[in-house]
């Protein structure tokens, strides 16, 4: 199994002190991974969660910089809201600025009223194709490709594109979602499919899916990736830490690992036997000294039980 830090990217507790703790941990400690999340201008309603976060491409080029190890990948970016071109050029010049270790994570979205809040309302009802097309825009690019490229969205003939990515059109493309069309898309054009808020029963139905649509295609199985979320029961109370964000009552998510190290251990090798090889880990603590404690906990008490 391979892991990443999830990195805490958002929240009012969120913080440049967090976000570079996350990478040192993650390099310290054989993590292969971090990963950010995609919002721009979420409405009230999602304040709560989305309402302070650090803008995605940025704070990992920021980090790129900073780590020379750790692969940086995206959780997901939401491709409709953006001019596909431009983030083919983002993407293209992080990829060759950290030396190869972007993997691209994308979505479709599902918030409406963040895409009328960045001017992309019309694309909302029409989001997977533009994401179809996104992938197929970026390929080419990515490829070193002087030929036209037409589409529905996109189209141009006369174009220089440099510089390329290392990875080429080979570099990783993962997809999230979760119904059927979301499933099918990730088998057919995907490198990877990254599941959020899923635990391993959830994933044992998807799997089916995903793996039809590759072999109609003669694709290989998409990678397995989760982003899932580790509370560790604290030692000192004798119980288990609740979530910050938690009301009373409330149920976690099955993608949340709640309990003692062995018992998250044993709900990792659950995910390990739908055939998941990695793992993106939120942890509660966002500040650096709580994030290094829970990092290292996991480290030391549940990695060597996997």
């Amino acid at each position: 199994m391979d892991y990443g830090i999830v990195l805490p990217a958002m929240g009012e507790g969120s913080s440049r002190d967090g976000l570079e703790a996350a990478a040192e941990l993650a390099e310290l400690h054989g993590f292969t991974d971090v990963w950010g999340t995609d919002h721009v201008l979420v409405p009230h309603a999602a304040e709560d969660d989305y309402g302070r976060i650090y803008e995605i491409l940025t704070t990992l080029a920021w980090l790129a910089g900073r780590f020379r190890r750790v692969r940086l990948g995206t959780s997901v970016i939401v491709i409709p809201m953006r001019s596909a071109v431009v983030v083919a050029k983002q993407l293209a010049t992080l990829d060759e600025l950290s030396g190869g270790r972007l993997t691209v994570g994308l979505g479709a979205g599902w918030n409406a009223a963040e895409f009328e809040n960045v001017g992309a309302g019309d694309r909302f009802r029409v989001r997977g194709a533009y994401l179809e097309e996104s992938i197929r825009l970026f390929r080419h690019l990515w490829s070193g490709s002087g030929a036209p490229f037409h589409g529905r969205f996109h189209a141009f003939e006369d174009f220089t594109f440099a510089p390329l990515p290392p990875q080429g059109a080979g570099l990783p493309i993962w997809l999230g979602g979760r119904d059927r069309r979301a499933l099918e898309r990730a088998g057919r054009l995907a490198d990877g499919y990254h599941s959020s808020g899923a635990g391993p029963e959830q994933l044992a139905e998807r799997v089916p899916v995903l793996r039809a649509a590759a072999d109609a295609a003669g694709r290989p199985m998409p990678v397995l990736s989760a982003r899932i979320r580790v509370e560790l029961e604290d030692r000192s109370a004798g119980g288990t830490e609740r979530r910050p964000d938690a009301g009373a009552g409330a149920a976690p998510s099955p993608a949340t690992l709640r309990g003692r190290p062995d018992a998250v251990a044993a709900r990792i090798r659950r995910f390990e036997e739908v055939g998941v090889s990695h793992l993106a880990i939120a942890f509660p603590e966002q500040a650096p000294d709580g994030l290094r404690r829970s990092v290292e906990r996991f480290v030391e008490e549940v990695r060597p039980l996997v």
